[in-house]
């Protein structure tokens, strides 16, 4: 089977369902879109399709409306569904992924006036150019599609184990945990258990609310290369502090002594980073790839703790766990993963030290977050590149695209016209993995498209 559509949009996380809410609202009757992907949850993806309560966004609800042109739109949600939840509360994230759905089912109700919208669940194993003016596709399923406009939605695996498990005997295996999003696992673990988890991001901070949750009362190692921690939003905000991009200095060592500098002069450290937020991408675009590069390799873990915050009552929960022993940090580099005497072994070089040490548990579960985003997860995008069709970033931060997030590939000859929105835009924008910043990008491609016909 052959069909012809206007706009093919690849993938089906949130960014995909996106650009997916804006093309139904911005294209006319007469044009056809096509959605591809495989993922039974559709929209939702790993982030937005748990069900347990403790886990929480780590952005206010009044900033997480999935069309930012109605920005109360998430906060009306909770309150039509019964949540008792204001414009500045951390809502669940099970109950984001409802919203999400729910908010793509009210638009495709709308049969008057809309385009058509196919779903289509299949991989796209394969791209190529037609005479016709088009990017084909080619299914999983054997079919094939070609568009007039496509829209990249891919996001990012789970970073695998940072050594492999070579040393565990099979019997072992069940027991380390390389996706922890498939809450199965929580079942088996025993009480007294006790849990190693590698990395120390927000995903551990989740498992470990969940372990709890699920009646686990062992102890819980953490292993991570520095030992760092997310920190939790202010119970009371305070106000951002302005900051002008433009006078901020060209180096990531003079940017970060300013903002030290700056964070001095306030009550709290969180307005300086709020301020920042808004000029982030303007910021990065200024930046050479050579500071880019340094920031990469020593400033992202602090970024990181201080820019992607938890929930305030979140953090307090998982801090009485730190302060009562419960939970445990450890900062090194991993060195080998093996067992001994029915128990998993995690061996690490403590950090700064050549001192090798051990952590025993019954479980160990792969918490180092989502990896970086590339192109090595996808074979779609690997052949892309294969044929030019794409370009990876320099730094390894997806694909390279324009200002507009149309995709950058000067060999491509046919004028059928490719984009890409969210994670693999990193390159170009940075700050693109939010759903605050996801949906401006999404409608702002989708107009792209509209305005050129």
């Amino acid at each position: 089977m052959h069909l012809t559509y206007d706009v093919i949009v690849v993938g089906s996380g949130f960014s995909a369902i996106a650009v997916t809410c804006n093309l139904i609202e911005q294209l006319p009757a007469s044009a056809k879109v096509a959605v591809v992907g495989d993922d039974p949850g559709f929209g939702r993806g790993t982030a937005y399709r748990t069900e347990l309560y403790l886990h929480r966004l780590n952005v206010p609800a009044g900033r997480m409306s999935l069309l930012p042109h109605q920005p109360d739109d998430f906060v009306d949600w909770l309150k039509s569904h019964g949540r008792r939840l204001q414009a500045g509360d951390f809502a669940s994230r099970s109950d984001y992924g409802l919203y999400v759905r729910d908010t793509l089912a009210r638009l495709l109700r709308k049969r008057d006036g809309r385009c058509r919208v196919d779903f289509i669940k299949a991989k796209a194993a394969g791209c190529v150019e037609r005479y016709s003016s088009t990017l084909a596709f080619h299914l999983g399923n054997g079919d094939e599609i070609a568009g007039k406009n496509v829209v990249l939605c891919l996001g990012v695996g789970n970073a695998t184990l940072p050594v492999a498990p070579d040393g565990v005997a099979s019997s072992l295996r069940s027991r380390i945990i390389e996706n922890p999003w498939r809450l199965s696992w929580l079942r088996r673990v025993a009480p007294s258990d006790a849990v190693c988890i590698l990395g120390s991001g927000l995903t551990m901070i989740d498992q470990v609310l969940a372990l709890r949750a699920h009646g686990h009362s062992g102890k819980i190692d953490v292993l991570s290369r520095r030992g760092l921690t997310p920190l939790g939003h202010a119970w009371k905000p305070p106000a951002p502090l302005p900051i002008d991009v433009e006078r901020l200095p060209d180096t990531i060592s003079d940017i970060l002594k300013t903002l030290r500098g700056k964070s001095r002069t306030v009550a709290d450290w969180r307005a300086v980073m709020d301020g920042l937020r808004p000029a982030t991408q303007a910021l990065w675009q200024r930046l050479s790839t050579k500071e880019r590069a340094r920031f990469l390799r020593h400033a992202l873990p602090w970024w990181n703790i201080h820019r992607h915050r938890v929930a305030p009552d979140v953090f307090d929960r998982f801090g009485k766990l730190v302060l009562d022993g419960t939970v445990r940090f450890h900062a090194g580099f991993q060195k080998s993963l093996g067992a001994e005497e029915g128990r998993l072994v995690a061996s690490y070089r403590v950090r700064s030290t050549r001192e090798i040490a051990e952590i025993r548990a019954d479980w160990l579960v792969n918490c180092t977050g989502m990896e970086r985003a590339g192109i090595s997860h996808s074979p779609l995008l690997k052949e892309m590149s294969r044929f030019a069709l794409i370009v990876p970033d320099p730094l390894g931060l997806g694909i390279q695209v324009d200002a507009a997030s149309e995709v950058m590939a000067p060999s491509r000859i046919a004028p059928a016209r490719l984009f890409a929105v969210g994670a693999l835009t990193a390159g170009q924008f940075w700050e693109i993995t939010a759903v605050p910043d996801i949906r401006v990008q999404a409608k702002a491609v989708v107009e792209e498209i509209v305005s050129r016909g």
